[in-house]
């Protein structure tokens, strides 16, 4: 009895990732309205946060309680795309529809979800990437576009068409074939983790001097380094 109740740790945190995300999918749809000190966007943006910080304890809890299963990681992957896939294009979407003059074009932001899909499918059929990932990971997508929508809100609508671009770019990213390393630590050593360390650090830097915006040019730099790393390496 114990065991099994055990075993159920690591799924009850990744539900409660994906309950975050729906949460943000909420609030989503409600971006202008004010709950409580947070504009809706701003809850969205915390409930992704929040999933985020679940989707690593879940997978450090079961690597803790030695609690693995297949029907975790499949849980996993579709929490991840309701959390990292669908909460930011409803965000993208909803933000989009604020602004834009040819509301038709907005509805692009669905292919972040359908890439999204796509990528976690690959991740799960594809062994080989545990500390390389093949691909930008659908957690650092969620990332990107919570970035751009506060750039949005702190220096204006950049454009329709630049955004469309924008999703085009970042959702193919989500499914090439670019090696991009891990952000996971295995171990503190500075010399083996030193692009993660320049990531955390450029990360700090970049929301003190942007805010929230900062967050997209924290994604940007991760694939520069990823591709400058693979450089080395060949």
């Amino acid at each position: 009895m114990i065991r099994r109740i055990i075993s159920c740790i690591p799924n009850t945190i990744t539900l409660m990732n994906l309950l975050s995300g729906c949460a943000a999918v909420i609030f989503a749809f409600s971006h202008t309205v004010q709950f409580g000190p947070f504009s809706g966007q701003e809850w969205a943006y915390i409930m992704i946060g929040a999933a985020a910080v679940f989707d690593f304890l879940d997978g450090a809890s079961a690597r803790a309680l030695r609690a693995y299963s297949a029907l975790g990681k499949e849980l996993d992957s579709l929490s991840d795309l309701v959390s990292f896939g669908v909460a930011p294009a409803m965000l993208v979407l909803n933000v989009m529809l604020g602004h834009s003059a040819h509301p038709w074009l907005c509805y692009a932001a669905l292919f972040i979800p359908a890439m999204g899909a796509l990528r976690l499918a690959k991740f799960n059929v594809d062994t080989t990437q545990s500390t390389v990932f093949r691909g930008l990971p659908i957690p650092a997508n969620a990332i990107f576009w919570i970035g751009m929508c506060g750039w949005v809100e702190r220096y204006g609508y950049p454009g329709t068409g630049l955004i469309v671009v924008l999703i085009v770019l970042v959702s193919l990213a989500m499914v090439c074939d670019m090696r991009m390393f891990s952000l996971k630590f295995k171990n503190f050593d500075w010399r083996e983790n030193f692009p993660r360390y320049v990531i955390i650090l450029a990360a700090i830097l970049f929301v003190v001097c942007y805010g929230v915006s900062g967050l997209a040019w924290t994604i940007v730099l991760y694939m520069l380094l990823s591709m400058l790393t693979r450089r080395r390496q060949a």
